[in-house]
C-alpha cells in the first residue's frame, strides 16, 4: 500500500479531512507528521535563510521528519480558493521550496489550485494528482466528490458544536468525548470570554504559541476561535468592515476579528508571525475598528523563532487582568 505523507502545519487544519480522505479512497495510507517540536523548527530553520517566515520553517521541518516514513508527501500549491482573491506567496512556491531544500524528501505529489483558471482546469489538476493511483477516472471522481463531502462535514462540526479543528479532527477518529472540552471544562465558573483570531497553524500549534489556549482555559475563559462561525457569518463580517476579500483565508482574521469584536466576547486577541505582510495589514484593520468601537479589548501577539514562553504569559496576564478590572468596573457603574 501506498503511503503518503502529509505534513501537520500550514493548510494541514484546513484541509486535512478532506485529503485523507481523497487518498483513502484511492487506496492509500495516510501519514502524518508528529507535533511540533523544537527540534523540527530548528531542522527547518536550518534549511532557509533567516527572513523565511516561521511557519514556513516549521513546514520544513515537519517535512523532515516524514523522510523515511513514506512514499510520497503531498504538498500542494493552493494560489486561491475564491475568484478574484489571492494566497501569500509561501503557499504558491511550497512544492519547489521543499524540493530545493530537502533534496532527500520522498518524491512530492503536487497540485495547483486556482479558482481564478475557472472549473476545468481544476478537475483536470484533481485528475492529474488521481492518476498517480488509478488511471480509471471515475474512480478519482468518487474520490473527489467523498473528499469534499468529508471537507463539508467537518467545517460543519466546527461551526455547528463549537470545535477547533484539532478537536474536531480528534471527533472524526473516535478519540474526542461527546462534549468539547473547550466549552465544559469551565462552563459553570467561566470568568468571561476570549475570541482568538489567526491562521490555525498558529492558533492550534502549541510549541510555536506555547499553549495558549490551553491558558487561556486553565484561566477559566471560554475560548473562541473563527472556525466556531459558519461561512456565511464570515463573509458578512467582511464585507462591513473591509467590504470585500482580496487575500486568502481574511476571514480567519478580518471575518473572525470583526465579527467577535461586535458580540460575543469580553476581549479579542489576534496571532500572527513576525514579517507576514497580508496578515500585518488584516490585523491593522481589526485593531483600528477595535479602537472606533471600544467596546471589546483587543489585543495583537506577534510570534517568531524566537518568541520566549515568559514573554507570551506576561502578556496574556496583563490583557486578562484589563478585561477583568474592566468588568468590575461595569458591575460596580451598574450597582
Amino acid at each position: 500500500m501506498i503511503r503518503i505523507g502529509i505534513p501537520q502545519a500550514l493548510l494541514y487544519y484546513q484541509y486535512y479531512p478532506m485529503w485523507k480522505t481523497f487518498f483513502e479512497e484511492l487506496g492509500s495510507q495516510v501519514v502524518i507528521s508528529p507535533s511540533t517540536t523544537q527540534a523540527m523548527l530548528s531542522q527547518g530553520s536550518s534549511r532557509v535563510v533567516a527572513d523565511t517566515c516561521l511557519p514556513v520553517k516549521v513546514f520544513l521541518g515537519h517535512v523532515l521528519s516524514l523522510v523515511g516514513k513514506c512514499d510520497y508527501i503531498f504538498i500542494p500549491a493552493i494560489r486561491s480558493v475564491k475568484r478574484r482573491v489571492y494566497n501569500c506567496s509561501k503557499f504558491l512556491g511550497l512544492p519547489d521550496m521543499t524540493k530545493a531544500v530537502i533534496p532527500e524528501s520522498p518524491p512530492i505529489l503536487d497540485i495547483d489550485i486556482d479558482i481564478n483558471k475557472g472549473k476545468r482546469d481544476l478537475y483536470q489538476s484533481i485528475y492529474k494528482l488521481g492518476r498517480r493511483f488509478t488511471w480509471n477516472p471515475f474512480k478519482v471522481r468518487q474520490a473527489s466528490m467523498a473528499a469534499w463531502q468529508a471537507h463539508l462535514d467537518y467545517q460543519k462540526l466546527m461551526s455547528s458544536h463549537g470545535l477547533t479543528p484539532p478537536q474536531a479532527i480528534e471527533r472524526i477518529s473516535g478519540t474526542l468525548e461527546a462534549t468539547p472540552k473547550t466549552h465544559s471544562s469551565h462552563s459553570t465558573s467561566t470568568r468571561g470570554t476570549i475570541a482568538l483570531i489567526g491562521h490555525p497553524y498558529l492558533l492550534y500549534d502549541e510549541h510555536i504559541n506555547h499553549r495558549f489556549i490551553h491558558r487561556l482555559e486553565q484561566a477559566g475563559y471560554k475560548v473562541l476561535t473563527p472556525e466556531m462561525l459558519t461561512a456565511k457569518g464570515l463573509e458578512t463580517a467582511i464585507v462591513r468592515l473591509a467590504g470585500s476579500s482580496y487575500w486568502t483565508y481574511e476571514e480567519e482574521v478580518v471575518g473572525a476579528g470583526e465579527h467577535y469584536l461586535e458580540s460575543e466576547a469580553d476581549g479579542v486577541i489576534g496571532i500572527m508571525t513576525f514579517g507576514c505582510g497580508p496578515d500585518s495589514v488584516m490585523m491593522d484593520m481589526v485593531r483600528q475598528q477595535a479602537n472606533r468601537l471600544k467596546t471589546t479589548a483587543f489585543m495583537s501577539l506577534t510570534l517568531e523563532e524566537h518568541t520566549a514562553e515568559a514573554g507570551v504569559v506576561t502578556r496574556l496576564e496583563a490583557f486578562l487582568d484589563m478585561i477583568h478590572r474592566r468588568k468590575r468596573r461595569q458591575v460596580e457603574v451598574c450597582v
